[in-house]
């Protein structure tokens, strides 16, 4: 089935901050000023007040992780939820991309776009949309969005951090898993290499095969796990992901759930 194109990211740079609250919200700042092209990207070596998934923060030492915006324009991808999926998993399989290198085999995608190693987490992605409104010419309003104007792609991963909070429940970071010493900044531009090829694919070549890598790196696939939706709390084996970017497992009958719904229960 052939796939809407996206703007192919062009002149592209890296730009290099020293700290900020958000590279997601720097990206934005810079949107709104006029002042972003497609595929420009922001390195940050500290984030005072980093962005997680859900309104989550993403707590990170100065000089020790992947902190890391790139904005690019969807163009004729429909803001629907078959167009975010598919950038989200085109996402994080340049992100499963850059990190294996390093990490092995063990590394994961865990639905919709957490990066892991074996069951803890290394690293997330947070993709925020500027919609702009077909009445007012204003952008956000998702009610009267005439079309997909941004897609702000933030991700974070641990580096060199050692240590973590104790609220976090399975954290890891790059230096944990290898013993090794590396350069963030270094990595974040190789990240963003990897990221743009990617990106570009899904321009050029449709979603079918950055899909079946998504669902072939997918983690705990095939496999059982706790979970819970509101109050109840079952096992089920996770199948697959739908086109649409719907967990999909299996118990006494097959349910889908949308990010959100579900919540995952580790033993």
């Amino acid at each position: 089935m052939p796939q809407p194109p996206v703007i192919r990211p062009h002149e592209s740079s890296f730009i290099e901050l020293q700290s900020v609250d958000s590279t997601n919200n720097y990206a934005r700042q810079q949107i709104h000023a006029g002042l972003a092209q497609p595929g420009m990207a922001w390195f940050a070596h500290e984030q005072v007040a980093g962005k997680g998934q859900r309104g989550k923060i993403w707590q990170s030492e100065k000089n020790s992780t992947i902190s890391l915006s790139v904005v690019i324009k969807p163009g004729l991808l429909s803001f629907q939820l078959t167009g975010q999926f598919q950038l989200s998993a085109c996402v994080a399989v340049a992100v499963h991309d850059f990190f294996t290198k390093y990490a092995g085999d063990d590394t994961k995608i865990k639905w919709p776009n957490d990066l892991y190693w074996q069951d803890r987490k290394a690293g997330g992605i947070l993709i925020e949309s500027i919609v702009r409104s077909q009445e007012s010419g204003g952008i956000d309003d998702l009610s009267k969005s005439s079309g997909w104007s941004w897609a702000i792609i933030g991700i974070g991963i641990n580096i060199t951090q050692a240590y973590f909070s104790p609220f976090l429940p399975n954290p890891v970071s790059l230096k944990q898993i290898t013993g090794k010493s590396f350069e963030p900044l270094l990595l974040a531009k190789e990240l963003y290499k990897i990221l743009l090829a990617r990106l570009d694919e899904l321009s050029t070549n449709g979603f079918e095969n950055i899909y079946a890598q998504y669902l072939q790196q997918l983690y705990k696939r095939n496999e059982i796990v706790k979970l819970k939706k509101d109050n109840r709390v079952f096992e089920a084996r996770i199948k697959t992901i739908s086109p649409l970017g719907k967990l999909v497992v299996e118990h006494a009958t097959e349910e889908e759930f949308n990010f959100g719904e579900v919540e995952w229960l580790f033993r």
